[in-house]
């Protein structure tokens, strides 16, 4: 994967995805080390200083290996969106390409791949008042009836949209109310003014037998507990992060607060954070199935084979060549 500086930018871009404890960052470990590549984090969790253990944040060891890129960017009082992480991401793909190394982007925060990949649109700011009027509506007359009102209005965008789906059906209806612009607009003109694409983006899913997946991702909180997960938690706690913010909302961080702050027992606590796991990489998985041009491949037992490393480095250089 070298060559001279006029063929640095067709380096194609990789992306590896999926739910939590398939095991992506093993593969883009074993991938960046194969092929020279460097790893772009897409955790929304893992760019806040001091959640290490909670986050699956990479290893002092694991980044010695492979050169790591947007984590640690913030505290957890300090704001951070998905249009933050795009531009800070695609300043590092850039980087990374510049010096002949390949980027692979790898996570599962499907927001964070999508501004990355396919960009953002710059739609109007959230109209509390409007959006108000729209809940209170369908309250009265149910989701459904909103969304048959965006039908006529963006077509489009109410083909993506679940009727039931509340959240998404009102942000659109807010979109083309104040801007006079169908949501789905808006994007499409976002996906054309967006650079990243003149280069190959490989996208990667990886998923798992149901069963191997909630087995993994139960060994994964107890090695958490085990590294020392509850004193990472109190020590949040003693640096006075408020319990409201949003990091400290997160799957594991929240569990183990209630823990400390003697709401429940430790063994509650824990089992209700691997449920409520499960239940995030079954919503991760969602996602990902509904997003275009992902490659879908089936992961079994604990290490990737040399022929499964194989067959991505085959598709990654064959991207490549293409390219130049």
């Amino acid at each position: 994967m070298t060559g001279g500086v006029d063929r640095l930018t067709a380096l194609p871009l990789v992306v590896l995805v999926g739910p939590t404890g398939v095991g992506k960052s093993d593969l883009a470990l074993a991938l960046a080390e194969r092929v020279g590549g460097e790893i772009v984090a897409a955790d929304s969790m893992q760019v806040y200083r001091g959640l290490d253990i909670g986050t699956g944040k990479p290893r002092s060891q694991e980044r010695q290996r492979v050169r790591h890129h947007l984590l640690d960017l913030v505290d957890p009082d300090q704001p951070f969106t998905a249009a933050d992480y795009a531009r800070l991401a695609r300043v590092a793909v850039c980087d990374i390409r510049g010096r002949g190394r390949l980027p692979i982007v790898v996570g599962g925060t499907g927001l964070y791949v999508r501004a990355l990949v396919r960009g953002l649109f710059d739609g109007p700011g959230e109209e509390r008042s409007l959006r108000e009027v729209l809940r209170v509506e369908a309250a009265r007359v149910g989701a459904p009836t909103l969304h048959r009102r965006l039908q006529a209005l963006d077509a489009e965008a109410a083909a993506a949209i679940h009727p039931n789906d509340l959240f998404r059906i009102v942000r659109a209806l807010e979109v083309v109310t104040i801007s006079g612009r169908p949501i789905s607009a808006l994007r499409a003109e976002a996906r054309r003014d967006h650079k990243l694409l003149e280069a190959p983006v490989l996208l990667f899913g990886l998923e798992r037998d149901r069963q191997d997946l909630y087995q993994r991702i139960e060994a994964r909180a107890e090695e958490m507990l085990a590294r020392g997960f509850l004193g990472e938690v109190r020590g949040l706690l003693d640096r006075g992060f408020s319990l409201a913010l949003k990091p400290l909302r997160a799957i594991g961080y929240r569990h183990l607060i209630e823990h400390l702050n003697g709401l429940t027992t430790l063994d509650h606590a824990v089992a209700c954070l691997k449920r409520d796991t499960r239940r995030y990489a079954k919503r991760q998985l969602t996602w990902f199935h509904h997003e275009e041009g992902l490659e879908w491949h089936r992961v079994e037992g604990p290490t990737f084979s040399e022929r499964d490393l194989s067959a991505f480095i085959g598709r990654i250089e064959r991207a490549w060549a293409r390219s130049v």
